[in-house]
């Protein structure tokens, strides 16, 4: 007995009818959020509050001056504001007897510091940056002046230029009757008294931005500069020296700053008083002082910031150029 068996190839066999597509039941779950409810509130007070004071207290109050440069107040009640124009800025040109020597200081104080300090702190960033023993005691002991409040800083120099008991009149022989020199009461000598401070604290600043600057230059400029057979002067003049252009245009704008902002030491010596007359004390004089006359005091303020602005506008585009630029 024989039976017939068929057999049936895969491609004969019937294929399933196509039905939908099969639909996937996973839920998208999105972007994970890497910050929590608490961190995102954290991170809005920690860069809110800083940002309300700093628009409050900058911004604001920088607004204001303007706006109170072209009035009178005394600062009692707003109701007191009476608009004058520009009667502030015409008396301040022409019957102010402080404002022009003021502003003769401030130059002082500009030349002085490029000239002296600023030097200085390039000789000593170019020594320490030799790489000598001790380097990191000799940038902290240079350095910390800078640290320590300007306020503290005149407290000390006060000290050094007593003429009873000051170091200096103690050395030359100077603190006995008949023979003081008063450094801080002597118009002639008190605003260069005071420009020995402020030198001796902008040599540090000075030195920390130039070295920064040094240790940025290529090795192998000196590698070349060694094998053309320059020698260490040569080597700084021309090698070294024309790459420190973006850190001599800082060392600049921050030097006109520091003169323009002076302020704590001469406070601090004799209140800008017999001799030592800057922009900023006359701005504190006329607002905080006696007289009270908020808005010639702030038509100072104005001048002020004009004075700075012409000179932080045109750094910030050329810094904004090169950047677009590179």
């Amino acid at each position: 007995m024989s039976a017939d068996i068929t057999t049936t190839s895969p491609e004969a066999a019937p294929q399933p009818s196509p039905g939908p597509a099969p639909v996937d039941k996973r839920v998208p779950r999105g972007h994970k959020r890497l910050l929590t409810r608490r961190d995102r509130v954290t991170l809005a007070f920690m860069a809110g509050v800083p940002t309300v004071l700093h628009v409050a207290l900058v911004w604001v109050t920088a607004i204001a001056s303007i706006f109170l440069a072209f009035t009178s107040w005394d600062g009692i009640g707003f109701d007191s504001i009476k608009w004058v124009g520009l009667d502030n800025f015409k008396q301040l040109f022409s019957d102010n007897p402080q404002f022009w020597p003021a502003v003769e200081h401030n130059i002082i104080w500009f030349v002085v510091l490029i000239l002296i300090p600023t030097p200085m702190g390039l000789f000593l960033a170019v020594q320490l940056d030799k790489k000598i023993r001790f380097s990191r005691v000799y940038q902290t002991a240079y350095f910390l002046p800078v640290v320590v409040s300007l306020a503290v800083t005149g407290f000390v120099w006060q000290l050094v230029y007593n003429p009873d008991t000051g170091l200096i009149n103690s050395l030359i022989g100077a603190n006995k009757p008949g023979h003081y020199i008063d450094w801080i009461g002597d118009p002639h000598l008190n605003l260069w008294a005071v420009l020995v401070a402020a030198s001796w604290r902008h040599t540090g600043y000075m030195m920390i931005l130039y070295l920064a600057g040094l240790k940025g230059v290529d090795p192998s400029l000196r590698e070349a500069s060694a094998l053309d057979g320059a020698n260490e002067w040569q080597t700084f003049k021309n090698v070294i020296f024309p790459t420190l252009r973006p850190t001599n245009t800082v060392v600049l704008v921050v030097t006109i700053i520091e003169a323009l902002r002076a302020f704590d030491l001469v406070f601090v010596f004799n209140k800008g008083a017999q001799g030592t007359e800057l922009l900023s004390i006359l701005i504190t004089n006329n607002i905080i002082g006696e007289s009270s006359r908020i808005g010639y005091g702030s038509a100072i303020a104005v001048v002020l910031l004009v004075i700075s602005l012409a000179v932080i506008i045109p750094y910030l585009i050329a810094t904004f150029r090169k950047e677009r630029q590179a």
